[in-house]
């Protein structure tokens, strides 16, 4: 994002005040910084914000004044018989004559990179109702002659909608019902699908543009499966050791390395966060947690277990699998013949510790020294239910980062629709890839492009979320 000039096609977004003018540049530019407030006048002068992807800018938009004086402007403008060829010129002349006016400064501001070639995105609040005042905007920028779209943004609890697409219908080519706050990367897509079919000269620019935004969501979905790839591996890898001098000492030392091992995990899962809000410029967007809690859940509270993870029916089923892959028949289990049959005996041996995150959680070692000490290890985590819990909460995150747009300004929650267990929602076959990759990982296999690639799947499905 950049306010530098740049040839790239331009809106100019105009409306009153406090229609969410703002709002809508700072999810088209995907700019956290720019400022939305309820207070009118929060925009007191034309700001241009460029788009930039791989140093490439594909377009600018102008957040502008709000109309003050439309009327007195429209009566300038028609005070002279003008036909309808030399209407923009008129405009530009009116711009030239009030420049220095603060009578006008507002109208001159908004007006100003319309005239330098600027699409117009014409914002109105479809919670209100229509006025005859708007019809006098429109009016004005009928005059300019630029190709223009509306769009209604319902800001409050009202619904004028239907009045505003009859007036705005009569004024404008395209008119878009456009929540500034909600609107997902999809809807911003068809926006600018809609402005290029309007206006043919910018129209192969917005295509490539949409190609261009196309391809960047996906490398960003790339890169994330790649964080979240290097954090289930650091986590199931994770240990936490000290040296253990008298035997009385091992439950209180283990007691110590456990929190430590779980604050190393805390840690890893923030740092994995972090990293995916940054593949999606949203470095500064807080999260509503304590710790690395989501919602009113740390990462080790049962009902986070209950709700990202898998239910107990499906690790029955990953137990069994996990039991194999101990066993070494892993492609016999795979494969479904005997997957039920043997299903208990690969329960036993695979699911310890695999529901809750209690006192289960990690095993504790003691392990020799060539020199005669002793070290006491707890970890890795050996709780089956972990992976699962730590991907889930992953996913949801990556989920709602992903569609969450720049003029959305609360704290991040993550909140799951539809109850618990998170996980059994994933396709069968790409929980079994799961099995056997978390299985690997915890015997130190190198099996990145493998985890990256099965996260990657994971990303590409539809999370059901409770917005």
């Amino acid at each position: 994002m950049s306010d530098q000039p740049s040839n790239a096609p331009t809106f100019a977004v105009v409306g009153q005040p406090n229609k969410g003018k703002s709002s809508i540049v700072a999810t088209l530019a995907e700019d956290a910084q720019i400022a939305i407030a309820p207070t009118p006048r929060t925009t007191r002068r034309a700001e241009r914000y460029v788009l930039t992807v791989d140093g490439e800018a594909l377009y600018a938009l102008v957040d502008t004044p709000g109309f003050q004086r439309a009327r007195a402007a429209l009566d300038w403008l028609e005070s002279e018989p003008v036909p309808a060829h030399e209407r923009p010129a008129r405009v530009a002349d009116f711009v030239k004559a009030h420049r220095g006016d603060d009578k006008f400064i507002d109208e001159c501001e908004l007006l100003h990179p319309i005239l330098e070639g600027g699409g117009i995105l014409y914002v109105v609040d479809g919670a209100k109702p229509f006025g005859l005042e708007y019809e006098v905007e429109m009016q004005v920028l009928r005059w300019t002659g630029q190709p223009r779209m509306a769009l209604i943004n319902r800001i409050g609890e009202g619904d004028h909608v239907a009045e505003w697409r009859d007036a705005l219908g009569q004024y404008f080519s395209i008119v878009r019902e456009f929540n500034a706050v909600h609107a997902d990367f999809d809807k911003r897509i068809a926006l600018l699908d809609a402005f290029a079919a309007l206006d043919e000269r910018v129209s192969p620019r917005l295509t490539r543009a949409v190609q261009v935004l196309q391809q960047d969501r996906q490398r960003r979905r790339e890169r994330s499966a790649e964080s979240i790839a290097d954090l289930l591996t650091a986590a199931l890898r994770a240990s936490c050791s000290t040296r253990l001098n008298e035997e009385r000492d091992r439950d209180r030392l283990a007691g110590k390395l456990r929190n430590r091992l779980m604050n190393d995990l805390r840690d890893l899962e923030q740092q994995c966060r972090d990293q995916v809000q940054a593949h999606y410029q949203h470095q500064s967007l807080e999260r509503a947690e304590s710790q690395t809690s989501v919602g009113d859940g740390d990462l080790f509270t049962t009902d986070n277990w209950e709700i990202f993870g898998l239910s107990r029916e499906q690790l029955l089923w990953t137990g069994a699998v996990s039991g194999a892959v101990a066993g070494g028949g892993v492609d016999l289990m795979l494969g479904g013949a005997s997957l039920l049959m043997g299903a208990a005996i690969g329960a036993v041996v695979g699911s310890t510790g695999a529901w809750f995150a209690g006192d289960e959680l990690a095993k504790v070692k003691v392990l020799g020294q060539s020199l005669g000490g002793r070290m006491l290890q707890v970890g890795p985590v050996s709780a089956v239910n972990f992976p699962w819990v730590l991907l889930g909460r992953a996913w949801i995150h990556h989920h709602l980062v992903e569609e969450r747009n720049h003029a959305r300004r609360e704290a991040l929650e993550l909140t799951v629709a539809d109850g618990t267990a998170l996980m059994d929602q994933v396709p069968q076959g790409l929980r079994r890839e799961f099995v056997v990759l978390f299985k690997r990982l915890r015997n130190d296999d190198d099996v990145r492009p493998a985890l990256v690639e099965a996260v990657s799947k994971l990303l590409e499905l539809e999370a059901t979320v409770a917005d």
